[in-house]
């Protein structure tokens, strides 16, 4: 289920929207101002950002801005009044995917969410690749098969989502909270620890395909990430060229 952050500063809108979403199968989640919709993405990770321009405290360009230093591939539709024609030009020149002028409807906004994850290879529509593809890892986030050098690894679903994850977001350190919202859905009983042993635990599947890469790095103090040197060339014999 793709995450969807929603931000406007009009509750109405947000409510409908969010209901046309979730309806749409998008797990959601909302903000009212720049400030609080910042914490949220840090928190949330979310697929794709729908962004509301005028916005209380940090303005919607700020935000945008924001969002794209901190994770420049997520993509990002802008909601615009018809009066706001520099602001939308701006954005589009700065990255923004889509945008939708108020009035909208909530179901075009649906379809064109839809549109966007799929041309930013986050959604998969029938019939196409639904491959995460990073040095050797690849993953399919529809069969749940995870190849590794050329070697497929049978993992459980959280094991599975862990490494997704990370490979979705190369660049990105995860913390531990992170990590458990992602891979875990809120479930109440779940600890640093859990998400210790589930990385060990892909850790060590992975190593007995290539025992001189540890895949994962730890970022210490903060979390997890993938490691960069699976980006770099391969030999033949899956040792990575430095």
């Amino acid at each position: 289920m793709e995450r969807i952050l929603l931000i406007d500063d009009e509750q109405h809108i947000l409510d409908v929207v969010e209901y046309i979403l979730i309806e749409n199968g998008f797990e959601i989640v909302t903000a009212l101002d720049g400030d609080t919709a910042l914490e949220l993405f840090q928190k949330s990770l979310p697929d794709l950002v729908v962004l509301d321009l005028n916005l209380p405290g940090l303005s919607g360009l700020d935000l945008f801005r924001e969002i794209k230093r901190r994770e420049s591939g997520i993509p990002i539709i802008m909601l615009t009044s018809r009066s706001d024609e520099i602001d939308r030009i701006l954005g589009l020149e700065i990255g923004a995917d889509d945008y939708v002028t108020k009035p909208f409807s909530p179901r075009e906004l649906a379809a064109r969410v839809r549109a966007v994850l799929r041309r930013s290879g986050v959604q998969n529509s029938s019939g196409g690749d639904t491959a995460i593809r990073h040095g050797p890892l690849t993953i399919d986030t529809e069969s749940y098969i995870l190849t590794y050098f050329g070697e497929r690894v049978l993992l459980p679903r959280q094991e599975f989502r862990l490494i997704a994850a990370l490979a979705r977001y190369s660049a990105r350190v995860f913390t531990r909270e992170n990590l458990m919202d992602r891979i875990y859905e809120g479930m109440s009983f779940v600890t640093d620890r859990s998400i210790d042993a589930c990385v060990k635990r892909v850790r060590a599947k992975l190593k007995e395909i290539n025992p001189a890469l540890d895949p994962i790095q730890t970022v210490y103090g903060i979390g997890y990430k993938l490691n960069e040197a699976l980006a770099l060339p391969a030999d033949n014999t899956g040792a990575i060229i430095d």
